[in-house]
């Protein structure tokens, strides 16, 4: 006998997908989903990496190059990877 009764998916189960957040403002509250939360991250990130090449404080190439490294660190286990290394 299992210890634990699997979840069901909230599609499965009819339920709308559990709330990342709950905003509340002017007395109003909204559920924010995982989802809407990480589409929000993503514009915001790309609107202000737009911003910042276009007025020259950043390089995409050097962007990029840094946000490879940053990627390699998070999912290689922590295994640095050698200068000039950039994989796409």
């Amino acid at each position: 006998m299992p210890l634990r009764k699997k979840r069901k998916r909230a599609d499965e189960a009819g339920d709308k997908p559990k709330p990342g957040l709950i905003l509340v403002k002017d007395g109003v509250q909204r559920e924010v989903t995982f989802e809407e939360l990480a589409l929000s991250n993503t514009l915001s990130l790309e609107a202000l990496v737009r911003v910042l090449s276009r007025s020259g404080n950043v390089d995409p190439t050097e962007l990029m190059a840094e946000m490879e490294k940053v990627k390699a660190e998070r999912f290689r286990d922590g295994m640095p990877i050698p200068d000039g290394d950039v994989t796409h």
